[in-house]
């Protein structure tokens, strides 16, 4: 699957996906600091899911009606890197068919999944 990480994301997220096998464009080995309509703008353009630790997306998504192919809010606070990277990377291989058009949450006891609206 292909996947926009936003600068937001730890990088051994990144790493860990890359590894199984994913494309994975990072914002912050491109483009840091770019704003976020821009960066919902690759991962469209990409036709990829959205790799995000930033709230600010539910809000472009389903109060702005913005178009996504796809968008995984990690919320993972407390945990090292290593853990969230792995976390993310088995929730992606167990939940690979229902991400693209939802908007999945991550969180360390659960995970969410809804369907955005897509125009």
């Amino acid at each position: 699957m292909i996947f926009v990480a936003d600068e937001s994301v730890d990088q051994q997220i990144v790493i860990e996906l890359r590894k199984s096998g994913h494309q994975v464009t990072f914002v912050a080995e491109m483009e840091p600091g770019i704003s976020d309509k821009a960066v919902l703008e690759l991962a469209n353009k990409q036709n990829a899911v959205l790799i995000t630790a930033d709230k600010d997306f539910g809000e472009i998504v389903f109060r702005q009606r913005q178009i996504i192919t796809g968008v995984i809010l990690i919320r993972l606070a407390g945990l090292s890197q290593e853990n969230k990277s792995l976390v993310v990377s088995r929730m992606i291989e167990k939940h690979l068919k229902q991400l693209e058009g939802s908007f999945t949450v991550v969180s360390p006891t659960r995970i969410r999944m809804r369907k955005a609206i897509r125009f």
